[in-house]
């Protein structure tokens, strides 16, 4: 027959230090069972986030081009109509007309010019005013006495 050996005792040591290292393998465990998967998906949406930013712009600038076509059609439409409107202007103006107008309302050119001078408005002097500082305390401090 064969001795049964003797084993020290199955008593732990440290229970809590055994169940702490227990609980860090299984989290670790854990963590890295889902860590691909957190990793694919962060890459992905990084890649995601890139393209939205790329469809973003590209549809802003889309936008900003087709303002930019508008505005030049509205431009273009503009100046066409200034030019009819300058060529009325000018048929509107011309001498040949005017003066066929005025044959027709009896209008004749004058015998005698007469020259008559204006003299200019007179304009009334403003009082001069003393130093910068002095006009300025007049902001901050009420006229007692105002000339008039």
């Amino acid at each position: 027959m064969v001795q049964p050996r003797f084993l020290p005792s199955a008593r732990i040591a440290n229970p809590r230090r055994v169940r702490a290292a227990t609980q860090r393998r299984i989290v670790r465990k854990s963590r890295a069972r889902t860590a691909i998967v957190r990793r694919v998906f962060g890459v992905l949406t990084g890649v995601l986030v890139l393209l939205m930013g790329y469809v973003v712009l590209t549809a802003s600038l889309t936008g900003l081009s087709y303002a930019v076509a508008t505005e030049r059609a509205q431009r273009e439409a503009l100046q066409e109509e200034t030019m009819r409107l300058d060529d009325r202007i000018a048929a509107l103006r011309s001498d040949d007309r005017l003066a066929a107008l005025a044959a027709r309302m009896g209008m004749h050119e004058p015998q005698t010019v007469a020259v008559v001078r204006i003299e200019p408005p007179r304009v009334a002097r403003a009082r001069p005013r003393l130093a910068v500082l002095s006009s300025l305390a007049g902001l901050f401090a009420p006229a007692i006495r105002r000339r008039q």
